[in-house]
């Protein structure tokens, strides 16, 4: 398409821009879901914006999957007997986030992907301030320099940070969120975590891998709440295993600094007991920066200060789209990234409408879990009267005696329609073998088809197809 860029770019080595300009796409944020869109918006020829106030690449770069991701894989190794000790994981770690031998990690070779793509980046604030129009609070500027500019379009994409909860005395500690727990150079001398999610149950296995002593503390009757049932007894299991307490049902109450054992900081919880940690890593969800992004220019209200909801296009406003963490349906990565290049596809006059209908998950602790669909009670409750559940136990198949391992294979199927309504695995491959019934649901193949596909033989995968024999069988 032809730019409306108005005059030549003209910036500086860090991006930031000189002059107010016109621009196709106004992209505020730079994570997973802006990148997408920048890096598409320009391959069409687009001129674009991009603004953000730290690094380019966003927390899944530097705090959160990357380091995360790094950390498990050294902690596995370490575990296995391997030489990997905290100082080697540590450099590994900080080598995937580009912050070796400094305090902050370098983002320039993500800014001048961005640059020579042709894009624009703009280090400071972004908000709107009415159609077609944002500001941006320049960084680093003598008494907050404003710049205009115009926008064909605006993307949204200002992700999440961690959600805070009120927890009496918990602000007066240097508590951890993802950021710390992943950039850590130094082990802690024991760490508490407050929350039973992915992030949590991932962290608590690192630190209970190195020795650390761990404690994990969940609200929810279980950890991984919102995966299957099983999975979440494995998980518990693998967590303990490797030296994890793990505290379910109950919640932190009250937070009393260094008041427990060789100056830990000591948590009550709602049973009446107490638990300690000399850090506590707060895990507990996600939170949205959207307050002051100018949506009320647009006609958007936040009430309660959650995020507001997009329609199915994506759309806030005309011409203004939301995506990534704070559009939902789910906080992923690889649904921040595909909606931002979705809000482009759109903007520009592509017909087609985000499906959210096979949405994998996956959290990387050993073993694995990856999922996609619906569980059983979900199921029924969507109406989905004749579903029912097959599940293999993954250490009595071949996989599992060849690996060691323990785990499930689970799905759900339609009883009427004979289409795979979800699945859920636990065990080693997870996330990568997920993606056969990812496609599934998606398409709605029917069971017979699914039973009618060779699998490898020894994997999970062929796990899950003797699942879609068993239930094709059944229908």
């Amino acid at each position: 398409m032809r730019s409306s860029r108005t005059e030549p770019a003209r910036h500086g080595v860090d991006g930031s821009l000189d002059v107010d300009e016109s621009f196709d796409f106004v992209i505020i944020g730079a994570g997973a879901a802006g990148e997408a869109a920048a890096g598409l918006a320009l391959t069409r020829g687009a001129s674009v914006a991009v603004i953000d106030d730290d690094l380019i690449g966003g927390s899944c770069a530097y705090w959160a999957c990357m380091p995360s991701k790094a950390l498990l894989h050294a902690a596995a190794v370490h575990h296995a007997g391997g030489d990997y000790p905290w100082p080697r994981a540590s450099d590994f770690r900080d080598y995937m986030i580009n912050r070796e031998g400094i305090d902050y990690p370098d983002d320039s070779a993500a800014l001048a992907r961005l640059t020579k793509q042709g894009g624009i980046v703009i280090r400071g604030r972004g908000r709107l301030a009415g159609p077609g129009r944002v500001e941006v609070m320049a960084k680093g500027t003598v008494g907050g320099e404003v710049r205009s500019l115009r926008a064909g379009n605006v993307i949204i994409a200002v992700g999440s940070h961690s959600k805070i909860p009120p927890t009496d005395g918990l602000a007066g500690v240097a508590y951890w969120t993802n950021r710390e727990a992943t950039s850590a150079r130094e082990l802690p001398r024991s760490l508490l975590v407050m929350g039973g999610g992915p992030t949590g149950v991932e962290l608590t296995q690192v630190y209970a891998r190195y020795g650390v002593p761990t404690t994990i503390v969940d609200s929810n009757d279980r950890l991984l709440s919102k995966d299957h049932p099983l999975s979440s007894r494995y998980i518990q299991r693998a967590l303990e295993r490797d030296g994890a307490t793990v505290r379910t049902g109950v919640r932190a109450q009250r937070v009393t600094a260094a008041d427990g054992a060789d100056g830990a900081h000591r948590v009550e919880l709602s049973d009446g007991s107490a638990v300690e940690g000399h850090e506590i890593l707060v895990a507990v969800g996600r939170a949205f920066p959207v307050e002051d992004l100018g949506l009320e220019s647009v006609g958007v209200s936040i009430s309660d200060g959650s995020a507001p909801r997009p329609d199915a296009a994506l759309r806030l406003a005309d011409g203004v789209f939301i995506v990534g963490d704070p559009a939902g349906p789910e906080m992923h990565t690889h649904i921040a990234h595909y909606e931002g290049e979705m809000a482009v596809r759109i903007a520009l006059g592509d017909e087609v409408t985000p499906d959210f209908r096979a949405i994998p998950r996956a959290t990387y602790t050993d073993p694995e879990t990856g999922s996609v669909g619906l569980l059983l009670n979900e199921a029924h409750d969507q109406g989905h009267e004749d579903a029912f559940e097959e599940t293999a136990d993954l250490a009595e198949s071949a996989k599992g005696f060849v690996t060691q391992s323990e785990g499930h294979v689970s799905i759900v199927v339609d009883g009427q329609d004979g289409v795979l309504l979800g699945t859920f695995i636990c065990g080693s491959g997870a996330s990568e073998a997920i993606h056969e019934a990812v496609l599934a649901v998606k398409l709605r193949t029917p069971l017979h088809v699914l039973a009618d596909t060779i699998h490898a033989f020894p994997t999970t995968a062929r796990v899950l197809g003797g699942l879609f024999a068993k239930a094709a069988r059944r229908l």
